[in-house]
C-alpha cells in the first residue's frame, strides 16, 4: 500500500513531468553534488528524510543491507548508518559498543575479528533473530552508489582516516554525509573529507562563521539543529545564510516520532518542513515520507535534475 502511495504522490511532488509514475523511487543522480541538491530542494520548499540506522522494522534489523533495500524501496530516503571497526581493522556497520542487543554475539564488538563477526546473525528491534548478518562499510557504499545518500556516524572504535580511505576507494565523496558531535570533530572530518557534507551542531549563525574561519567550506556545512523542538528563527537565519539544516524527530520515549505516532497525526513532519528544514532524521521514515508526500513537500533523491 505504501509503495503505491509513494508512486502516486512522487509524480506530483517531485517529477518534472510525464504521465506514468515511476516504479519505486528514482535514484540519486551521482553527477549532482549534495550542496547543489540541497540548494535546489531548498528553493523548491522540499524536505528529504534520513532513516535512522537504516530504518529498522519488524524482521528487518538496524544497519543491515536488507533493511536498506526495504526502507529505500518504500520511501527513497537517505540512510543514516553507524561505522564500527573489528579487531582486525574491517569497517562494518554497528551501533552499540557491545554485540548483545543487535546480534547473536556477546561482548565488545571491537574485540572480535571480522571472521567472528560475520558468523553472527542480526536481531531486529524486538530481539528476534533474523537471517541477516553484519554489513561491511564497503558493501553499503557499493549498494548505495547511484541510489541514495549514506549518513555516516563514525563510532569511537573507528579512525576517521580509515573511513576516508573507504569513501575515496568507493568514489563516494559526493554522496555521503559525515556526522560530527563537536566543533573539533567537524573540523577534523572536513580535513579528511574536503568534498563531503558534514553535519555539525549549530546554535546560531555565529557558529557558521567560526566553522568557516576554522577551514570548513560553507557549502559543505549541514547544520544540526537538535531534537527537542524545531527552532524557527534559527532555521530562518540559516536559510538567509544559505546553510542547509537538519532536525531530528528521533530519540527516546519522548521523541517527536513517538509523540506523532501516539497522536496518530503526522502533520508535525510537514510543520517542520515549512520551517525550512532540509533534512529530517527520523525513526519513522515511512510515516514521515507519506506525510511530506501528501503535502507535496517530499524531496525524492532525484527531485532536482542535473541541469539545476
Amino acid at each position: 500500500m505504501r509503495k503505491l502511495l509513494f508512486a502516486a504522490l512522487f509524480l506530483t511532488a517531485c517529477s518534472p513531468g510525464g504521465n506514468t509514475p515511476p516504479e519505486g523511487p528514482s535514484p540519486f543522480p551521482p553527477f549532482l553534488s549534495l550542496p547543489v541538491y540541497f540548494d535546489c530542494i531548498g528553493e523548491l520548499g522540499l524536505t528529504q528524510i534520513a532513516a535512522h540506522r537504516g530504518g529498522p522494522a519488524p524482521g528487518y534489523p538496524e544497519n543491515a543491507l536488507a533493511t536498506f533495500e526495504r526502507t529505500y524501496g518504500e520511501t527513497g530516503a537517505f540512510l543514516e548508518v553507524d561505522v564500527a571497526t573489528s579487531a582486525d581493522g574491517v569497517l562494518f556497520l554497528h551501533h552499540d559498543d557491545n554485540l548483545g542487543r543487535t546480534t547473536t554475539g556477546r561482548g565488545p564488538a571491537a574485540e572480535k575479528s571480522w571472521d567472528e563477526l560475520r558468523a553472527l546473525s542480526l536481531k531486529d528491534d524486538e530481539g528476534k533473530v533474523t537471517a541477516y548478518g553484519l554489513t561491511r562499510l564497503d558493501e553499503a557504499l557499493e549498494w548505495a552508489k547511484g541510489k541514495t545518500v549514506l549518513e555516516l556516524d563514525i563510532k569511537p572504535s573507528t579512525d576517521y582516516d580509515d573511513v576516508a580511505k573507504a569513501v575515496r576507494d568507493a568514489g563516494a565523496e559526493d554522496w555521503v554525509i559525515l556526522i560530527s558531535y563537536t566543533e573539533n570533530s567537524a573540523v577534523a572530518l572536513s580535513k579528511r573529507f574536503p568534498d563531503s557534507m558534514i553535519s555539525v551542531t549549530v546554535n546560531s549563525a555565529d557558529d557558521i562563521d567560526r566553522l568557516v574561519d576554522r577551514g570548513m567550506k560553507r557549502e559543505n556545512i549541514l547544520a544540526w539543529t537538535g531534537v527537542e523542538a524545531p527552532n524557527g528563527p534559527l532555521s530562518q537565519a540559516l536559510q538567509s545564510e544559505g546553510i542547509e539544516a537538519i532536525f531530528g524527530t528521533l530519540g527516546g520515549r519522548d521523541s517527536l516520532d513517538n509523540q506523532y505516532a501516539a497522536s496518530r497525526n503526522d502533520e508535525g513532519y510537514v510543520d517542520i518542513s515549512k520551517l525550512g528544514i532540509d533534512l529530517i532524521a527520523t525513526d519513522r521514515p515511512e510515516a514521515a515520507a507519506e506525510a511530506l508526500m501528501a503535502a507535496g513537500r517530499f524531496a525524492s533523491p532525484s527531485a532536482c535534475p542535473a541541469s539545476n
